[in-house]
């Protein structure tokens, strides 16, 4: 069948590469150096199945900005767009997604839309009133920045929310096209979906504020946290996953999804919600707080990145460390080799490694590289495990 995907992102370029395989996938953005490279089969992102796929596999994908080329004749229109979280309204920013139903519902085409964005709770139903459509629904995906297509292969479990004919469709569409075998599929209403994403991503940035809280705690009285923490993990109900400390949990999804369950609260009873959000300020302060004890002139930030492997640095929890030094007098210079620039929002990126080394003080690294080896007197990391 006939596929259209809008926003190509880590969501939309893993769903078109997957679904590409048996179907005929035409992809939509609106950058046309992205359209272009998709085109050429290069990758816009950095993902080593994406990129594999893209070399050695015959994948009937066509990018295009043109979306009356993309949804004509489409039997799904997948949602992909970004939907940035908005600090003034306290609410994702779903222009993108309303601009793509609008689009949808002039061309008067028989499709179903499939949101794969990241919403607010109640989103869809919402949309059904406003636009007076019921040609919608939403699934919302659970994928890793980097290992984007490899989730969708191998995908923990394929949630869509409606309970019909076309939901299964589309849930074994997916199925057929994953490596995994037996994937787990649940069938829910859309607001119990909507609410599954953001549940999900605030447990996963409840995890990584407590391992962060007790790292901490460990610092600061002297403790060895990693025997602390490879000691509570031997306890199966908590497990060694999702356990490494780190200067806070950041990149696209967590911080938004957070603060957007946190606003979905209003009139609810609630403590936990807000802390999750506030323990990541404090972890964030507390990292301020000890560079600032070591004196420095000049800090250099090693890696804007959030992950080993990533080239993407979006709200990366060192940024707002970075700002917080600056406020104190400190300068802050960035080594980041995926930057092709010497100035990165008014700080100064230092493309020598070596150079960079030895004008830093200090040497903040979110991940601990093995590079660093010959200068670790001065790194400043809380990466105990060496690993994401």
């Amino acid at each position: 069948m006939k596929i259209a995907i809008a926003g190509t992102g880590y969501v939309g370029l893993s769903l078109a590469t997957l679904l590409s395989q048996k179907h005929e996938v035409i992809a939509l953005d609106v950058i046309s150096e992205k359209v272009k490279m998709i085109n050429n089969r290069i990758s816009p992102i950095k993902d080593e199945y994406i990129e594999k796929y893209f070399r050695t596999k015959k994948l009937c994908l066509t990018a295009t900005l043109d979306y009356k080329e993309a949804f004509e004749g489409a039997e799904f229109v997948i949602i992909s767009t970004p939907t940035n979280y908005d600090e003034t309204t306290n609410y994702f920013d779903t222009s993108n997604v309303e601009d793509i139903i609008q689009k949808v519902k002039s061309m008067g085409i028989d499709t179903t839309m499939v949101v794969k964005s990241t919403i607010p709770v109640g989103f869809i139903e919402s949309m059904k009133k406003k636009y007076d459509i019921d040609n919608i629904m939403f699934s919302p995906e659970f994928l890793r920045e980097g290992k984007a297509l490899y989730d969708n292969l191998y995908p923990s479990r394929i949630i869509v929310g409606e309970r019909s004919e076309r939901a299964e469709k589309f849930a074994n569409m997916l199925k057929e096209c994953a490596l995994k075998k037996d994937v787990e599929v649940k069938f829910m209403g859309s607001t119990e979906a909507e609410a599954v994403k953001l549940f999900a991503n605030t447990y996963l940035a409840l995890r990584v504020a407590y391992f962060n809280e007790l790292d901490t705690y460990a610092e600061m009285k002297g403790l060895n946290a990693k025997d602390i923490i490879e000691g509570i993990g031997l306890d199966p109900r908590i497990g060694t996953h999702y356990n490494n400390p780190s200067f806070g949990y950041g990149g696209y999804c967590l911080p938004k999804d957070t603060k957007q369950l946190l606003a979905n609260y209003e009139n609810v009873p609630q403590n936990l919600i807000r802390a999750i959000v506030r323990a990541n300020r404090t972890r964030k302060k507390h990292i301020v707080n000890e560079v600032l004890q070591k004196n420095p002139d000049v800090v250099g930030v090693y890696r804007l990145t959030m992950k080993k492997d990533s080239d993407n640095f979006r709200a990366s929890a060192i940024q707002e460390i970075m700002e917080r030094l600056q406020d104190e007098d400190v300068e802050v210079i960035i080594y980041e080799p995926t930057l092709n620039k010497t100035e990165f929002h008014g700080y100064h990126v230092v493309n020598d490694f070596d150079k960079f080394c030895e004008e830093s003080d200090v040497i903040l690294a979110n991940r601990y590289s093995s590079e660093l080896d010959f200068v670790k007197e001065k790194v400043y990391t809380r990466d105990i495990f060496a690993r994401d």
